[in-house]
């Protein structure tokens, strides 16, 4: 497991994250210090990036981090952008806690998090009208491992699928990397655009 690092511009911001993910971090005060970190998830606001967002993210992937920016008025545009530029994460500053630890669980396993809202949105317009059946996807699957897909697809985090199906989260995250393997895709994105 990575170890988790927050920096931010607003100290009440890296408390609440803090104490969203009940778990022990380690706050880095200055952008001279978080450019020197490596191998950790660096969760960061946008603001404190001091207007070299790409810069920044440029330094910290360089030195094997991933990174999760979050903003106090995310959007759209931002989110494509700071992907582009490396961030693996995009989403709000004051999320709810289980996204914050949605998003870090995903990070860890090297996958791309976005606030469920632009994940539905950067799949409509990647999407150029592709004719696939999503039926002969599902097929590949065990009945319980569709039942997973369907709502992965919907966007769904893995405690809200296991409260659905009367599972743990564990067990969802199993049948998740099942799905991603058998359908051959990487992530919850790529299984959203195989089975739109």
């Amino acid at each position: 497991m990575r170890e988790i690092v927050l920096h931010s511009d607003d100290m009440a911001l890296t408390d609440y994250w803090q104490k969203a993910l009940g778990k022990p971090c380690r706050i880095v005060d200055s952008l001279e210090i978080l450019r020197i970190v490596s191998n950790c998830i660096v969760i960061i606001n946008y603001s404190a990036c001091q207007g070299e967002p790409q810069t920044l993210l440029q330094q910290l992937t360089q030195n094997s981090n991933r990174v999760l920016i979050l903003h106090r008025v995310p959007d759209f545009a931002t989110a494509k952008q700071l992907l582009r530029w490396g961030a693996k994460g995009y989403g709000n500053t004051l999320m709810r806690g289980h996204f914050l630890v949605a998003a870090v669980e995903t990070l860890q396993d090297d996958m791309v998090w976005l606030y469920p809202e632009f994940t539905t949105q950067l799949i409509t317009q990647m999407d150029g009208g592709s004719k696939n059946d999503p039926e002969l996807y599902l097929e590949k699957l065990s009945d319980r491992e569709r039942e997973v897909a369907l709502l992965l697809k919907e966007g769904d985090i893995y405690k809200t699928v296991a409260d659905k199906l009367n599972i743990t989260p564990r067990t969802v995250k199993a049948h998740a990397q099942n799905i991603y393997a058998k359908l051959n895709v990487k992530d919850r994105l790529g299984l959203a655009l195989l089975l739109k």
